[in-house]
């Protein structure tokens, strides 16, 4: 592969912690849980009435053409908002960048779940006739990415993968690796996701997925706690804009990190769990390690994918240290965002990169919130319930979906 050096030059985010990229970052640095009972509709005939859900968000004055966010699901909604804040925090100038080599990829685990729901009610309630033109168009999941695009006149490499939970790792590394290749020089990459709806809610909660801490939800989510129950799920967005080096130098761009490492497996073992040796994952942050020419002793900060979920967890946890050895519990420090953000599914991988690249420039690493008891059998340095000044040169986030996806993406400071 090319020599080609890869950096991080913006990024954007809508999360529960807040709508804009400093408001998430100064509620993850704090400790905060963004875990609420939901107000997005009736909680009461779910099992789970809790979720982390983004809160007065107007996706109006991110479109270029009003009227075209409301053409937009939600989860593009989500998308269109964090590449346009990742677009202005790099500073590039669209007008004079060679389009054809911008390119866009920004996944979602689920996509376009709203318009799913309430166009399937008209067509029940109304017939078929009264179904919205748009339907289609608003549901799929690559759609993001394709507004994305049209909103900024990018030309370049555009797709959106779709892995699940590990949707936004695949996004920002697979377009790592196309910059890598010569065949673009800049990206929009990450994912969304706006899931909290009755059909999601009720399809993972029966698979008992979900916590059920309805009466505690700032506590619910927990991952590493010999209390979890599940994950609560999130919504948002996360889009970060990543650039060849020699590019983003050639206009003066700030420079957040250096990409350096991107690593892929499948665990080829069940629909949902996860392998319970941790083996898969573990290739995966090998492979990344390998890619960036880094040992694993070198690794300051490790985001986990931890949901909160009785054999993730552990199984990560193993992963964690087939892959770090000795290392993974003498020097080691892991902690899990989602205990304050939720799972935000599709973006979990885009909000966890972009709090290892915030960890890597404050020199702070975000805690693991609600540890009261942490599992023996999770014995790893979590960063429990406070954050923890450190110097932090490299930074690796997890990240694992349905279906046996893994992902995993490594940063660097920028030297």
């Amino acid at each position: 592969m090319s020599e080609r050096r890869v950096v991080i030059t913006g990024m954007g985010c809508i999360s529960p912690l807040g709508n804009d990229l400093e408001t998430t970052w100064e509620g993850l640095k704090a400790g905060r849980s963004g875990i609420a009972r939901i107000t997005q509709l009736d909680p009461e005939p779910f099992d789970c009435k809790i979720a982390g859900e983004v809160k007065d968000f107007n996706a109006d004055g991110y479109f270029n053409v009003p009227k075209d966010a409301r053409r937009a699901d939600r989860y593009v909604q989500f998308a269109v908002a964090a590449s346009k804040m990742a677009l202005e925090d790099s500073g590039v100038d669209v007008e004079q960048t060679d389009r054809r080599r911008f390119g866009v990829m920004v996944g979602s685990g689920i996509g376009g779940l709203s318009t799913l729901e309430r166009e399937h009610e008209s067509y029940l309630n109304k017939g078929p006739k009264r179904v919205s033109p748009f339907t289609i168009p608003m549901m799929i999941s690559n759609i993001a990415s394709g507004i994305v695009s049209m909103e900024h006149g990018l030309y370049g490499p555009n797709m959106g993968i779709v892995t699940a939970c590990a949707t936004s790792n695949n996004n920002i590394g697979e377009a790592w690796r196309i910059i890598k290749f010569g065949d673009a020089d800049i990206f929009l990459a990450g994912g969304a996701e706006a899931a909290i709806l009755p059909m999601g809610l009720a399809g993972f909660a029966n698979m008992k997925a979900l916590s059920t801490r309805n009466d505690d939800p700032e506590h619910a989510s927990r991952p590493f706690d010999m209390d979890r129950d599940g994950f609560v799920m999130g919504e948002g967005a996360a889009v970060i804009v990543i650039e060849e080096l020699e590019h983003a130098k050639k206009r003066g761009a700030k420079i957040y990190a250096e990409l350096v490492g991107y690593g892929v497996s499948a665990d080829a073992h069940h629909l949902s769990a996860p392998t319970p040796d941790g083996s898969g994952p573990a290739f995966a942050i090998e492979m990344a390690l390998k890619h960036g020419k880094i040992n694993a002793n070198e690794v300051d900060y490790l985001n986990a994918h931890a949901t909160s979920t009785g054999l993730g967890d552990i199984a990560e946890t193993k992963a964690i240290k087939l892959a770090f050895g000795e290392y993974a519990t003498h020097g080691l420090v892991v902690s899990s965002t989602k205990s304050m953000t939720g799972h935000m599914l599709g973006a979990a991988g885009g909000i966890e990169l972009i709090a290892s690249v915030l960890a890597i420039r404050d020199s702070i690493i975000p805690p693991t919130i609600n540890v009261e008891n942490q599992d023996p059998l999770c014995d790893l340095d979590v960063v429990p319930n406070v954050a923890r000044e450190k110097s932090v040169k490299i930074a690796l986030s997890n990240g694992f979906g349905f279906g046996g996806h893994n992902a995993a993406v490594l940063v660097r400071s920028f030297e």
